[in-house]
């Protein structure tokens, strides 16, 4: 059919899901279902969950599709912390089969474990770009240097880059191995030594370093919601900041609204949070950029 028309086709399914108060994503004929609780009403809202999806199931069944129960992945995110004051399910059923509650689940790409710390998301690029790094390695006697850095640059930066928004407010030893990785692939171009300075190797390669990468990549989304050409589940977590008063700030009407939260394992991490926090530390003149182009 076609991812359009397999999207029209399903469509009433979305609807079967907002009746049970859970939110949900597609991708194509991919669905992920999800929704927030307090700790002792877990088992309430897994009930809400496996009822949700016995329609599903059922809907499916009817408009000739079928949903594959041993594919069907589970997850329970929560604080580390949890698990000490509250037992805790450790599954739940889909159609006939009892899935287990797992520790990570791989998500386009990205892994995502429980506690959404995204270390074993980190070591998955760091292993597969250390792998690519020592086969380009192996060839760079006859390669140039501007044919090493297109081949960095597709296998090992696209690694580095890709959802790295995720990695916002992580611990810094996180970042330092990742910050590796680059390290490495930049002395490779420019044949340096492993006790070389690295800095000036990545200002000659214009690269900015992995934490401002993250930074950079937030405060372009940011950019695309406030011009009004992003994504609406990211338009739907930035509100533009008014002040109760007049204040001398009052004209600048590119201010994001910072939310209150006191968990910086999960509420200063999440987009809602360090997105404004990330785009009004900018300057003004970068803020009030005309285009996409400019501004990047």
């Amino acid at each position: 059919m076609g991812p359009v028309l397999f999207v029209l086709y399903t469509q009433p399914l979305f609807e079967l899901i907002k009746k049970h108060s859970i939110q949900h994503h597609a991708f194509a004929d991919d669905n992920q279902l999800y929704k927030e609780t307090v700790p002792d009403q877990i088992q309430t809202t897994i009930e809400i969950m496996q009822n949700c999806i016995t329609d599903v199931k059922l809907w499916m069944t009817q408009n000739k599709l079928q949903l594959n129960d041993s594919k069907t992945e589970s997850m329970l995110v929560k604080s580390h912390r949890l698990s000490v004051n509250f037992p805790l399910p450790s599954s739940m059923r889909i159609g006939n089969s009892e899935v287990l509650f797992v520790s990570s689940v791989k998500n386009l790409g990205v892994t995502l474990d429980c506690n959404l710390n995204m270390t074993q998301h980190v070591l998955n690029i760091c292993r597969s770009a250390y792998i690519e790094l020592r086969q380009i390695g192996s060839i760079r006697h006859l390669l140039t240097a501007q044919a090493t850095q297109t081949l960095v640059c597709a296998f090992i930066l696209s690694r580095l880059d890709y959802c790295n928004c995720l990695l916002a407010g992580c611990p810094q030893f996180l970042i330092d191995r990742l910050q590796k990785v680059q390290n490495a692939a930049a002395r490779l171009i420019c044949r340096a030594k492993k006790l070389d300075h690295v800095q000036p190797i990545l200002q000659s390669l214009h690269w900015l370093p992995i934490r401002a990468r993250i930074q950079y990549k937030i405060s372009t989304l940011c950019f695309n919601v406030i011009t009004g050409t992003g994504p609406q589940y990211l338009s739907e977590l930035l509100h533009l900041y008014t002040p109760s008063r007049d204040l001398r700030s009052s004209a600048d009407t590119r201010i994001l609204k910072i939310p209150r939260s006191n968990s910086k394992a999960f509420g200063q991490r999440s987009f809602s949070h360090v997105g404004p926090s990330t785009w009004n530390g900018l300057p003004y003149s970068l803020r009030h950029s005309n285009s996409q182009t400019s501004f990047r």
